[in-house]
């Protein structure tokens, strides 16, 4: 169990961006987190993770509060996904899964037989099996990113923390990695995940937290949360939200945009038309 209490976080006690947030996740829950550029979703997850000094509140698991922890324990319950990270060495895709075990190995310590069998399974869990032995730098950065997942399966945490993961993918890939989110999340591991994109949340989530200028504006499930009414709030966009036949016999749901053309834009689309000639 992870409860975050008035949580108050930003870079500096001038630049606070998230003002007294509280909220908690179950084991085996799958949250979204979902809101406009600049609400404060990253800044929420690097200070529950401890990457950045909170500004007031506390992050407890089970009871216990993370300040009192170390590193090495934090990395047993807590695995995080980036939305870019670049490295300068080119290590093998097989040893960058890998290093997803050095929480559970003693210090200096080679890696074990199960290790690598662990490091293996989460290479073939995201089918990149095939890259094992290719430098991480040469990847494409939908690869590199599976890679990162992959790394982070391996970890193996009580709580996987994810910002935008599938930013960097294509259509296929990304319905690849929530699925497989989905499936760590019936098997126990808790899953918070940042997204721009409300189908993300109607397709895998078991609850969705609405952020909106550094408060929570709505929490519970993702059709009762993610409504046109929310959308144009937190968007400044107007949303059809609909409920469409997915096959044997289920439904789920669609977040629409509603585009309407203005007159100021056909009179800029003509000013750009005129300057273009």
């Amino acid at each position: 169990m992870l409860e975050v209490r008035d949580l108050r976080a930003g870079y500096s006690a001038d630049n606070e961006i998230v003002h007294g947030i509280s909220f908690s996740l179950a084991d085996g829950e799958f949250c979204c987190i979902i809101g406009a550029n600049g609400c404060g979703k990253t800044t929420t997850l690097k200070t529950v993770l401890g990457l950045l000094p909170r500004l007031g509140g506390e992050v407890l698991i089970n009871g216990r509060e993370t300040a009192q922890m170390r590193e090495r324990e934090l990395a047993l319950h807590f695995a995080y996904i980036p939305q870019i990270h670049q490295l300068p060495f080119p290590y093998r895709v097989k040893d960058m899964v890998l290093m997803g075990r050095t929480p559970h190995m003693a210090r200096l310590a080679a890696a074990s037989a199960d290790d690598k069998r662990v490091a293996y399974a989460a290479l073939c869990q995201m089918a990149i099996e095939d890259l094992a032995d290719k430098s991480y730098t040469e990847l494409s950065g939908g690869q590199q990113q599976l890679v990162l997942i992959a790394r982070a399966l391996a970890q193996q945490p009580d709580i996987l923390v994810m910002d935008e993961p599938t930013a960097s993918l294509d259509f296929g890939n990304q319905q690849l990695v929530l699925s497989r989110m989905r499936g760590l999340a019936d098997c126990g591991t808790s899953v918070l995940m940042v997204t721009h994109d409300p189908a993300h949340a109607f397709y895998c989530a078991d609850r969705a937290i609405v952020l909106h200028e550094g408060v929570i504006l709505k929490d519970g499930a993702p059709t009762d949360v993610i409504t046109a009414e929310t959308m144009l709030e937190i968007y400044n966009t107007e949303v059809r939200v609909d409920r469409v036949d997915v096959g044997e016999g289920r439904t789920g749901c669609a977040c629409i945009p509603i585009v309407r053309k203005s007159a100021l834009d056909e009179r800029l689309l003509a000013e750009l038309m005129r300057g273009k000639s």
